[in-house]
């Protein structure tokens, strides 16, 4: 066995980069020789620091920490930082159980939308309120929209999961959709779970109009009429813009054809 490693074969054995490693030695966790030629020379003492700084930034532990850690090591220390890896791991067990269980919800509810049968049929649904992140931001093409989602998802990404149950949705203009325009949208928004607290929004309860649809999105031009003349019909008063729920959409196929997407009217009798 080798007495020293020089930096490309460390770098390549534990798929550590040469900066981070020459930034180990610059906070004095790892002190290479030279050899005559100026090139780091790691020792083996170098290398079980290596297996320990590599095991607990594994776990996200501060390099302050390991630093401190390496440099008072003893039983106590090391039953303390035992104990510290048993919290980091208790708490990533929670956050794999919760996002499992989100896995899971969702792939519930895509089966059982992948198997909807009410399709193109004017429905009116009692909604309960439902609590929303939401990205008011004005705009009128589908890829605009895409962008929107990812800018709302990136800013909230720590609770946001694009393949579990959120469901996705826009708002539609009201103002513009009276003017027969039906591709003026106002917010995107994600629709998070009854108990989260971490809302900006409440889309509000009561008697809406839904109809859903499968195929591409151009279909709510022609829905969104029909759906607008059911209501004048019944004494229906359209109450706020209209949603466009996207129940399967391109993040879960790349097949048009299958997407669900459900539009929503909030009414009340005139």
């Amino acid at each position: 066995m080798k007495n020293y490693y020089k930096i490309n074969e460390i770098s390549n054995l534990y798929n550590i980069g040469k900066d981070s490693l020459r930034y180990y030695e610059e906070i004095g966790i790892l002190s290479p020789e030279r050899d005559t030629n100026g090139y780091r020379l790691y020792s083996i003492q170098d290398i079980w620091k290596l297996n320990i700084i590599k095991d607990l930034r594994n776990l996200n532990m501060p390099m302050e920490v390991i630093k401190d850690y390496l440099e008072n090591k003893t039983v106590e220390n090391t039953l303390d930082i035992l104990n510290e890896e048993i919290t980091i791991i208790n708490k990533k067990m929670e956050q794999l159980k919760v996002q499992k269980n989100t896995i899971l919800s969702r792939m519930k509810s895509l089966k059982e939308d992948a198997q909807e049968k009410n399709i193109e049929n004017i429905t009116e649904v009692e909604i309960p309120e439902r609590k929303v992140i939401m990205l008011n931001d004005g705009f009128s093409r589908d890829e605009e929209a895409d962008f929107l989602i990812k800018k709302l998802h990136k800013k909230h990404e720590d609770k946001l999961y694009l393949l579990g149950n959120n469901y996705v949705g826009v708002t539609m203009s009201l103002s513009k959709i009276n003017e027969k325009v039906y591709n003026a949208y106002t917010s995107v928004f994600f629709i998070l779970d009854s108990e989260d607290k971490n809302y900006d929004r409440i889309l509000p309860k009561g008697k809406y109009l839904t109809l859903s649809y499968r195929g591409g999105y151009e279909k709510t031009g022609h829905f969104l009429p029909l759906m607008l003349d059911y209501a004048r019909e019944r004494g229906y008063r359209v109450m706020a813009d209209p949603i466009e729920l996207y129940r399967i959409d391109v993040h879960e196929t790349s097949s048009a054809e299958e997407f669900l997407t459900e539009l929503q009217m909030l009414v009340e009798s005139n």
